[in-house]
């Protein structure tokens, strides 16, 4: 019977369980992958698409799948799914590339990456903030595939457990790490929070139909729009800063720029990729959380862990290496919901999610079991994917990094052509490019006052989450707010929330009365 299955039935086209060992079947359909040309110019082309796009500010990862999907449905579905997951990984570190050396994101999960990357580009050191960016990323990327392709079921049922009020939990304790995610001034970052909650509610509430604070506008009827704000804070917010600075000297940048990380600078961040790949799968198995919570949980843990928290924001390798492996492990984590139930574990898995269901595929909690060969050639579809970019971050970090040696006369007219490019492509809205002009002058005014861009950005992305989950949650409560007490999960999420709230201020007193503590 199993000679007979391993003759008789195609590379692709596997969809019923039988008594075949699993792993044997996975066997079977990865060495299609592993042996097909084909199949591997498509990764390799999605890998090279997905770095690009991720490093062009405004673009993403999710925009470059989208834009792939139509001419994907001309494929077989392994090697359509294998492109779009490609693109999905080599996107995710390619917003890394743009961060680190003109402080403009490429992609939302990069942003963490910008607040010691950028810094340590400044100080001569693009070239080793590249690298430790390039194994950081394959490190945490593959680390999820390796679980997931054990521990996947397991994952998904414990995704599969959380309703609304374990989501809105999950948010308020994701908030109270805002005191401590960046700077020195724990007030001033949850105001900030507050503000990017604030921005958050623009546009028509779901649950009541009500429009809030759109202005007669209506393109804000739908929200504002992230990418825009994105884009403001931190593109057109350095362009105002570098302006002021037209002629500083980059000499030292030039002595030093291209210089790769050395085998220390790996044994000094080790502890950092395992912890934040740890946080990575459990954030992308989430349903909806994605790649960027995962990025700025990873940078507040290597912060929290770290033995010269001080030194985080100006320039330390931890702060590149901690949401690099986190953002990339949540990759592999977000599409276990998205295979296994059919819910999308971030806005890229939602696409590709869409491009399973063209393909006439059945995403969902039998997947499992009626197509286990399709996971399979997923996963090492995108190991291959992350093995490739390995090579292009260290391979290429040298002549990325020179990026940064260019003149800032030539440099940033060029980062603003892109920024309105990115800001307009959008959706074709000139109202999303005022947005980002907006956002990068209340962005300069904040940053000359002490206010980082990161709560504000963290508060936009947990807004919709809260308030969708709160408003949910009310409804099955019927409006008896105390049964959120008779939720555990819940309730270990409030309990560490008030921990973090606690911790972040006996940090700022303990700081007072010992100043030059180590």
């Amino acid at each position: 019977l199993h000679i007979r299955f391993r003759c008789a039935v195609p590379n692709w086209a596997y969809t019923g369980s039988g008594d075949v060992n699993s792993m044997d079947i996975g066997l079977e359909y990865a060495l299609p992958i592993l042996t097909d040309p084909i199949v591997i110019g498509l990764i390799i082309a999605g890998t090279l698409i997905g770095v690009i796009i991720g490093a062009l500010p405004g673009l993403s990862s999710s925009m470059g799948v989208a834009l792939l999907l139509p001419f994907s449905l001309y494929l077989d579905p392994i090697p359509a799914i294998a492109l779009l997951s490609a693109l999905y990984c080599a996107g995710t570190f390619g917003g890394s590339i743009t961060a680190i050396l003109i402080n403009a994101p490429g992609a939302p999960p990069a942003v963490a990456t910008a607040f010691d990357g950028y810094p340590m580009a400044l100080k001569g050191e693009a070239g080793r903030a590249l690298g430790i960016a390039a194994v950081s990323s394959v490190s945490g990327g593959i680390f999820s595939l390796l679980v997931l392709l054990f521990a996947a079921p397991l994952l998904a049922r414990i995704a599969y457990s959380f309703g609304p009020p374990e989501y809105f939990a999950l948010g308020v304790f994701a908030l109270s790490m805002l005191a401590s995610i960046s700077g020195e001034a724990p007030i001033k970052n949850l105001i900030g929070g507050c503000l990017g909650l604030l921005i958050a509610t623009v546009g028509i509430d779901l649950t009541t139909g009500v429009e809030r604070f759109t202005f007669g506008v209506p393109e804000l009827l739908e929200g504002i729009q992230f990418i825009p704000v994105l884009i403001g804070l931190f593109a057109v917010t350095e362009l105002l800063n570098q302006a002021q600075e037209l002629n500083r000297e980059k000499i030292a940048i030039a002595l030093s720029a291209v210089k790769l990380p050395s085998l220390n600078d790996f044994r000094r961040v080790k502890n950092t990729i395992l912890r934040s790949s740890g946080i990575g799968i459990f954030v992308g198995v989430l349903p909806a959380e994605g790649s960027t919570m995962a990025a700025m949980i990873g940078y507040n843990e290597a912060k929290r862990w770290s033995n010269r928290p001080e030194e985080f924001g100006k320039g330390v390798i931890e702060g590149v290496a901690g949401p690099e492996a986190a953002n990339n492990a949540a990759t592999g984590g977000s599409m276990v919901p998205t295979l296994a139930l059919g819910i999308p574990g971030s806005a890229t898995a939602a696409v590709i999610l869409g491009g399973l269901q063209v393909q006439g595929l059945r995403p969902g909690p039998y997947l499992f079991e009626e197509q286990p060969g399709l996971l399979y050639a997923i996963f090492f579809a995108m190991l291959i994917a992350n093995i490739l970019f390995l090579f292009i971050g260290l391979l290429g970090a040298k002549v990325f990094s020179r990026i940064s040696l260019i003149p800032s006369t030539f440099l940033w007219p060029t980062v603003f052509a892109l920024c309105f490019v990115g800001a307009y492509g959008l959706n074709q809205s000139m109202v999303d490019v005022w947005i980002m002009l907006v956002a990068g002058l209340v962005g300069f005014v904040l940053k000359k006052n002490g206010f980082g861009p990161a709560p504000i950005i963290m508060g936009i992305v947990l807004g919709g989450l809260i308030e969708t989950s709160l408003a949910q949650s009310m409804i099955i409560f019927d409006q008896q707010w105390t049964a959120f007490f008779s939720r555990p999960i819940a309730m270990v999420f409030f309990i560490l929330a008030v921990v973090s709230l606690a911790a972040a201020q006996f940090r700022s007193l303990l700081a007072k009365v010992l100043p030059h503590r180590k």
